[in-house]
């Protein structure tokens, strides 16, 4: 089985000064290898292309074979690292929390202990009021963009 530690170090390398940052890079028990990237403008098809060449140079295929997909999140993943509450800040996003509640509003203030969510609640029998939550990374079962269409 390829080494995680050897893809994420080719990774590092690779995105070296470019803006773009490693979401997760898994490695299967059959050498299957997820790389996802993304960077705060967007990754481009060609960037993944590129960095897929880049690991391909790196691993003999004929000592070891493997199957490599490198690709963005995607736009409905959850979150996995902070760059992309960062990424994401001021963006309309829905939240599940370790109790199951679900909340939707702005994401605010992304710091590295939290994030803080604007959001409408309802008491009932009163008009709907802005609130702002506060949330610890821990407290999070995941986040992730809410797509809207204009």
């Amino acid at each position: 089985m390829i080494d995680k530690n050897k893809i994420e170090e080719v990774l590092k390398e690779l995105i070296a000064g470019s803006g773009i940052f490693p979401v997760s890079v898994k490695v299967s028990s059959s050498n299957r290898i997820v790389v996802l990237i993304d960077r705060n403008s967007g990754i481009t098809l060609d960037e993944c292309v590129d960095i897929h060449r880049g690991i391909e140079e790196r691993f003999d295929r004929d000592e070891e074979d493997y199957e490599l997909q490198v690709s963005s999140p995607g736009l409905d993943a959850p979150f996995a690292v902070i760059e992309q509450y960062m990424k994401n800040e001021g963006r309309k996003v829905e939240v599940l929390d370790n109790d199951g509640k679900k909340y939707t509003g702005l994401l605010k203030n992304v710091t590295a202990g939290g994030f803080e969510l604007e959001t409408e609640i309802k008491i009932k029998g009163k008009p709907k009021e802005t609130a702002e939550l506060s949330f610890n990374f821990e407290q999070v079962k995941y986040v992730k963009t809410v797509l809207t269409v204009k």
